[in-house]
């Protein structure tokens, strides 16, 4: 969801009462929850930090060759070139010598693989770790981790995504209160939501909202409660007057941090998921889009490069030494991978059998390399195949969540938060 537009909005100054907060939220239709503990309350209470996702969404389908699996100087590999990096013996693309002194606090699994080429229902598989089921609306990963973590200091939305992202985390049968809120661009959210008009117009707002809201309610109790309508507008009052809504902003960054993240959409939203998840936002998710590349393929991927490596490199480095890595886990993909044979026009096409991701954190086992794919191209099986589900256990386990934990849908069907099986390998 993107995050309203508030720059017509100023609170009362005289204290607010919670009929006040109900009052004014009535027509916002915010869907996210009241959500334990924010990692600052932690830290001034000496407890464990809340356990977060940070999601690296490459959209479009990042090619495995131009990124964490070349094979400079095979049949496959085209123009691109390998450089080493902090994990010995691995190497990845060159255009990512910043991440590379960094690579050690994560693990690289080269073999992922999924049964979906379409964008759509890859996209769908590879955020829930489900496939598409007409019967059922999974929710995503970021969903999960929210719903297995509820908050009671949490003032912010638990599950946010940061950039253009047409396919943001959805609560699936959890519920709309677990759609990721979306903010499109990261770094300028907390503008709208401080820019406030006077008392005067503001109350007549209220009032008028409270008379609406009386009537709607008349009759249609159900209604209410199974749209969650009072638990939105309270949530989006308390959101907007909590001191915890200044993660939004970067302004209080020092210059040097804002410069090493870079100055893209991209690198903002890498900062602000660590704002957030240092708040104890349980799921965040960062997009960094047009990996789509049928054609001009190697210059597209250096292209993106140029953002990508410092923002990640800036945030692996943030995140350990702020202590928050051990406690968030760490997840780059997209929705599949690229072919290893170059077509016509200088690209690659779709290839959901074998593509890589990074992961790490949480306890995950930095520093390994798991899986290889076919240099010459000629076997589409990777060697030891990971399914998404499977990474997605591994990283709910490290959260200390349940995989098998099982959910009543809507219509009483029991199932999984994943049907997969957790990695021992990367299991601490």
């Amino acid at each position: 969801m993107k995050l309203p537009n508030f720059s017509s909005i100023k609170f009362p100054r005289r204290p607010m009462e919670r009929r006040d907060l109900l009052r004014w939220a009535a027509g916002l239709g915010m869907s996210f929850t009241l959500p334990g503990l924010t990692t600052r309350a932690a830290e001034r209470r000496g407890t464990e930090r809340p356990r977060s996702l940070l999601t690296i969404w490459l959209s479009g389908g990042p090619s495995q060759l131009e990124t964490w699996d070349p094979h400079p100087g095979s049949l496959i590999g085209g123009p691109t070139r390998a450089i080493d990096t902090s994990i010995k013996g691995v190497q990845i693309a060159e255009g990512f010598p910043l991440l590379a002194g960094q690579l050690h606090h994560l693990s690289v699994i080269r073999s992922l693989t999924s049964r979906e080429g379409d964008h759509d229902r890859a996209t769908y598989t590879v955020k829930t770790g489900f496939r598409p089921d007409p019967t059922v609306t999974h929710p995503g990963i970021g969903a999960i981790v929210a719903h297995a973590q509820p908050s009671t200091e949490l003032e912010l939305p638990p599950v946010v995504s940061l950039g253009q992202e047409n396919s943001p985390w959805k609560g699936g049968f959890l519920g709309g209160s677990f759609n990721a809120l979306q903010v499109r661009e990261p770094g300028q959210a907390g503008e709208n939501v401080r820019d406030w008009i006077e008392e005067p117009r503001q109350q007549r707002r209220l009032d008028g909202l409270d008379l609406v809201g009386k009537r709607f309610l008349q009759g249609r109790g159900a209604v209410v409660n199974r749209t969650q309508h009072e638990h939105s507008i309270e949530a989006a009052i308390r959101m907007m007057t909590s001191e915890q809504v200044k993660a939004f902003e970067i302004d209080e960054e020092p210059e040097e941090i804002r410069a090493a993240y870079g100055d893209s959409n991209f690198g903002r939203g890498l900062l602000v998921a660590r704002r957030l998840i240092e708040e104890g936002v349980r799921s965040v998710e960062v997009t960094l889009q047009n990996f789509d590349t049928h054609d001009d393929n190697f210059t597209r991927h250096q292209n993106h490069a140029t953002v990508l490596d410092p923002a990640f490199a800036a945030l692996l480095k943030d995140l350990a030494a702020r202590d928050l890595l051990a406690s968030t886990a760490v997840l780059c993909l997209g929705e599949f991978g690229r072919t290893p044979r170059i077509n016509g026009a200088e690209g690659r096409d779709h290839w959901p059998h074998g593509f890589s991701c990074l992961v790490g954190g949480a306890g995950l086992k930095g520093g390994q390399l798991i899986g290889a794919t076919d240099p010459a191209g000629e076997r589409e099986k990777p060697e030891d195949p990971i399914g998404v589900d499977d990474l997605y256990a591994t990283v709910l386990t490290a959260l200390a969540i349940d995989p098998a934990h099982q959910v009543q849908t809507p219509i009483g069907r029991p199932i999984k938060y994943s049907n997969g099986k957790p990695i021992g390998r990367l299991l601490g």
